[in-house]
């Protein structure tokens, strides 16, 4: 399902599911501040949405769910509080994705990196195509770190050791480990997918919504008496977000010319 408007995020609902539609195809649906605004509005107002019993969220063109963060956004950041305003924003933001009290299912093809990845990661389910490209690769790229919350969201899904993988080698999980990893609910053939999530989301419709619910917000109290405390990997965001390899990366991915890290 592709969106009929230019929207950058567009809602479309169809029947009584409501479909969330990244909308920026020439650059892989990479957020920008307004989108996270739009994705936090949605998601508070369809979870009191009487006519909507689940919700799907999916990027247009095929190519990506995701690409992460607009990297041009981050060209003003100068201080250690510019760096934290932005990782709590984005909690802030993927916490209403994950509390939004119905169902949701992230439907997944190609790149699904550093903040799509967090996207995902708070949906209840996840459906990928063969081409799934999935990772934070921000050692390799940027430099920068992500908040103590997708760090554990991370965890939560595959397990250190693999987290460590994906943070620390900048690796791209594709479609069967990351189903292997227990990452992905499934892999579909890319001409079946929405199809099989419709059918997911339908199947959903039909059960016990305040079960569901209950079993959604038990499942998130477990976890979160697991995570340790927002805000205590504050020094660790400034130590990156605030250090020269930051800066001069997003210099370099902006004009496109080579970079080379430092340390400092």
């Amino acid at each position: 399902m592709e969106p009929k408007s230019t929207a950058e995020l567009e809602l479309i609902k169809d029947g009584r599911i409501a479909w969330l539609i990244f909308n920026r195809p020439k650059v892989r649906n990479a957020m920008t501040w307004g989108m996270y605004d739009a994705l936090e509005r949605h998601c508070q107002a369809l979870s009191d949405d009487p006519e909507v019993d689940v919700v799907v969220l999916r990027g247009s063109g095929g190519e990506a769910f995701v690409a992460g963060t607009d990297i041009k956004q981050f060209i003003g950041f100068e201080t250690a509080q510019h760096a934290l305003d932005y990782e709590h924003r984005i909690d802030e933001v993927i916490g209403a994705l994950e509390s939004l009290g119905k169902p949701t299912i992230a439907l997944l093809e190609g790149f699904c990196v550093g903040g799509g990845a967090a996207i995902a990661m708070a949906c209840d389910f996840r459906y990928c195509t063969p081409d799934l490209r999935f990772g934070v690769p921000i050692a390799k790229t940027l430099g920068n770190c992500v908040s103590i919350t997708n760090v554990s969201r991370l965890v939560d899904l595959v397990g250190a050791a693999r987290a460590k993988e994906v943070l620390m080698l900048a690796k791209l999980f594709g479609a069967d480990e990351a189903k292997q990893a227990g990452l992905v609910t499934e892999v579909v053939a890319a001409e079946k997918i929405e199809a099989e999530v419709r059918q997911v989301a339908e199947r959903l419709g039909g059960f016990a919504p305040l079960t569901l619910r209950a079993s959604k917000e038990g499942v998130s109290r477990v976890l979160a008496a697991r995570r340790p405390p927002a805000g205590s990997e504050e020094d660790l965001i400034a130590l990156c977000y605030t250090s020269r390899d930051f800066k001069s990366a997003v210099k370099a991915f902006v004009d496109k010319t080579p970079h080379a890290w430092r340390g400092e």
